[in-house]
């Protein structure tokens, strides 16, 4: 008969558990770095030119023009004024999509408004 307390061949190959194939190795993970933030580009610019009119009275340009850009009343008044000598004034440089809101509310109150590219 064999002897009991010398382990058998065959059972020797399996640890007993809590044993070192239990052993949960721990690894470090290397904290993610943020995202590097992206400078937003700069819109391209864009011209809002008015142009003269035979039709419009100095007031109702004067008062569209307070009305529908940040330009002030003395500033309306003279970019009315240029406009009416020179056949066209520049109002304000912005990007495209705000030209174009500012071509239809001018177009909206029967005044011509074109925009165009600013050359940079």
């Amino acid at each position: 008969m064999a002897d009991e307390s010398t382990p058998n061949s065959d059972s020797s190959s399996a640890e007993p558990s809590g044993g070192p194939a239990d052993v949960a190795t721990a690894t470090r993970v290397a904290p993610k770095k943020a995202p590097a933030r992206v400078k937003p580009r700069k819109l391209p610019p864009y011209k809002v030119l008015l142009h003269n009119d035979d039709v419009s009275t100095f007031e109702h340009v004067i008062l569209s023009i307070v009305d529908l850009t940040p330009l002030s009343t003395e500033a309306a008044f003279e970019k009315t004024v240029i406009a009416h000598d020179q056949g066209l004034v520049l109002l304000l440089v912005t990007h495209k999509e705000r030209a174009e809101l500012y071509q239809e509310q001018f177009t909206s109150v029967k005044l011509t408004v074109t925009i165009e590219p600013d050359a940079v």
